[in-house]
């Protein structure tokens, strides 16, 4: 068996034998969905708040797992899952998504975030490719047209980002970290494509499809520097950027991501193919480190090398991405030496563990939690999915 086949069989183990049954254990089966928090320790907190991004992400996993694998034990747990975001997060009376619940499923923090619309729309749509649930996919749709009535911004060509229950708008808490306050975001940006691409594959209709279009005009025109081989970060309702930031962990996610898109919709835009190619060396070149991991960001001179499990998982789909579109080597020998760091320090072989939320540059673990709002399988569920599906492609 060559190395790569080891590489294969190891991701397949992961993702069986590991990161899905440590989210199937979580399942709440008094209250629905999933408990909301497990501590670095261990400790589970049965009464904590259910998310609506985490549930979106829960559906979406369990979803792909099924479609992928054909395990009826995934089946039934994306069931769950959509029963949960359908029957509780679900406002039946203004709209969309809430922010969050409390673990019986009563609405606790009823704001609408366009970010937390998008993963609702991606997870309903892998999830009707998975089930064939006709009321998944209208639920989908009504998420869709949604976000195009109240969160796209005609005046500057972009997606709006926070709204209280009523959908009026407000200011931008929830994705407005590095000290700003961000009118748009790179980052709902890139995860409404994502959504808008598996709502296509589900429902290819023609305005999903110009949708999907104009996201990548975005990202080109507005998001994309090209001088830095990075995607900005924060934005004003100009479109000005509001702190030099790149955030290694987007950059990469997003090169595979806008890939996806233009394979979905047909398209062969040569300067949509050369913002993802060099997207791509950007990152192998600025921001692996010594040990074959991937560090966080760079704002302005300082670079942040936490070692975060999702940029791990993200760079290493990008990485093979990019070889598949470039046939360097290179970016084989970038995945599969951050394959080998993250198995060795990002899964956490703890009994009951999953993955690590970083390792720091001194090998010290991140303590924050291995469940919660924000830590959910969808990330390295997705690598492992990704990555099997990709080396079983000649």
């Amino acid at each position: 068996m060559g190395s790569l086949d080891i590489v294969k069989s190891e991701i397949e183990s992961e993702l069986l034998n590991h990161i899905l049954p440590f989210w199937t254990a979580l399942k709440d089966e008094t209250y629905g969905g999933y408990f909301g928090k497990l501590d670095y320790d261990l400790s589970l907190h049965k009464d904590a708040p259910k998310g609506g991004i985490a549930t979106a992400r829960l559906l979406w996993s369990f979803s792909a797992a099924y479609r992928k694998t054909g395990i009826s034990l995934y089946a039934e747990q994306a069931e769950h899952a959509f029963r949960f975001l359908q029957n509780r997060l679900l406002d039946r009376e203004f709209g969309g998504i809430y922010w969050a619940v409390d673990y019986k499923g009563n609405p606790l923090d009823t704001r609408k975030h366009i970010y937390n619309q998008s993963f609702a729309v991606y997870s309903l749509s892998e999830y009707y490719l998975a089930s064939r649930n006709a009321e998944a996919l209208e639920l989908a749709k009504e998420l869709y047209y949604l976000i195009e009535d109240r969160g796209y911004n005609a005046e500057a060509g972009g997606y709006k980002e926070e709204f209280d229950r009523e959908w009026n708008e407000r200011e931008n808490e929830m994705l407005s970290d590095n000290g700003v306050m961000a009118a748009m975001t790179m980052n709902t940006h890139i995860h409404v494509l994502e959504a808008y691409t598996t709502l296509y594959r589900a429902w290819p209709d023609e305005r999903v499809r110009a949708s999907v279009a104009g996201l990548m005009n975005i990202l080109y025109e507005k998001i994309y520097d090209p001088g830095k081989q990075r995607l900005n970060v924060f934005f004003d309702h100009e479109w000005n950027s509001l702190v030099d930031l790149t955030s290694y962990g987007h950059d990469i996610e997003a090169s595979w991501l806008m890939d996806e898109a233009m394979k979905a919709i047909g398209s062969d835009n040569s300067d949509h193919r050369r913002m993802i190619i060099d997207l791509a060396y950007a990152v192998a070149r600025e921001a692996v480190q010594s040990d074959g991991s991937l560090a966080n960001e760079k704002e302005g001179a300082h670079t942040d090398t936490s070692r975060i499990w999702w940029v791990q998982a993200e760079a290493m789909v990008g990485f093979h991405n990019a070889y598949t579109r470039t046939q360097d080597a290179m970016f084989i020998e970038l995945a599969t030496n951050l394959w080998t760091y993250t198995k060795n320090n990002i899964i956490d072989s703890r009994r009951g563990g999953e993955w690590l939320w970083a390792v720091e540059e001194d090998g010290t673990h991140d303590t924050r939690e291995l469940a919660g709002p924000w830590k959910c399988p969808y990330h390295n569920s997705r690598f492992c999915i990704e990555l099997i599906e990709r080396m079983n492609t000649p």
